[in-house]
């Protein structure tokens, strides 16, 4: 890559890395800037093998001289930064040494059809994070956050789905509304009512509802469901965490497939 094609930046005033601290720093930010900040090679890298085009890779100045060919073709433009800047624009402990931004497209239009998966109020990052992957492990392609659920694109989001987002449509800040455009059956979960998962022949394609760490899915949802499900716990605990809950379920849905 020709210096040209490369902009070195060593002040923290620069607009750019303003914003890369906004983008990992705040958890909305994506939300206005429309787009995101990847950090590190393996969002990098499960992000190209999706086929998205970065708009910019950033590396480190001890980084750049032994930066794989491939990776300084990946974007539009190269950026590289001081090294005692990268604290400003990491959301780690140990910063990366490289990331890229990535522009966001524009929300997807709901497929009624579709396998997927529905997060009402769920407001833990790692959770949602956890659940985008069993989304994408088990063929459930659509996620739809209702309002009230963890920012599906912010940082620790981002990290926890270690790189599920880029195979999945996501829809968020809808109201329960819009799931009447859905064309399947909502299933919701519960610790203590409807038949056992196993017990139950599950309708393939559908939705499954997932709700609020404590409160579990709201009223107004649970009355759209077509079916209850119950996990059995015979170890005696009360309940699931709700990402454990998700991989169970989307897992139980997807046995049945054809592989």
């Amino acid at each position: 890559m020709t210096s040209e094609a490369t902009v070195h930046i060593s002040s923290r005033d620069n607009a750019l890395v303003k914003e890369l601290r906004r983008l990992s720093q705040d958890s909305t930010a994506y939300r206005k800037l429309g787009r995101v900040w990847l950090e590190g090679d393996h969002l990098c890298r499960a992000a190209l093998s999706r086929g998205w085009k970065p708009s910019l890779a950033v590396f480190s100045e001890s980084f750049w001289p032994e930066v794989p060919v491939e990776w300084t073709r990946a974007a539009i433009k190269n950026i590289v930064i001081a090294e005692a800047l990268l604290p400003e624009i990491s959301g780690l402990e140990s910063p990366a040494r490289m990331g890229f931004v990535l522009d966001l497209p524009g929300a997807p239009a709901l497929a009624p059809g579709a396998p997927s998966v529905i997060l009402d109020r769920v407001q833990d990052a790692g959770n949602v994070g956890s659940i985008l992957r069993s989304a994408a492990a088990f063929g459930f392609r659509q996620v739809l956050a209702l309002k009230g659920t963890a920012a599906l694109w912010s940082p620790k989001v981002l990290r926890a789905g270690m790189g599920a987002h880029f195979g999945l449509q996501l829809l968020e800040g809808l109201e329960p509304v819009a799931l009447e455009a859905l064309a399947v059956p909502i299933i919701v979960t519960s610790s203590h009512q409807g038949a056992l998962i196993q017990q139950q022949v599950l309708p393939d394609p559908c939705a499954w509802a997932l709700g609020h760490e404590g409160q579990g899915v709201g009223a107004e949802l649970a009355a759209r469901a077509g079916l209850a499900v119950r996990i059995g716990q015979p170890g005696g605990e009360e309940s699931l965490n709700v990402a454990a809950a998700a991989a169970i379920c989307l897992h139980a849905s997807a046995i049945g497939r054809p592989r």
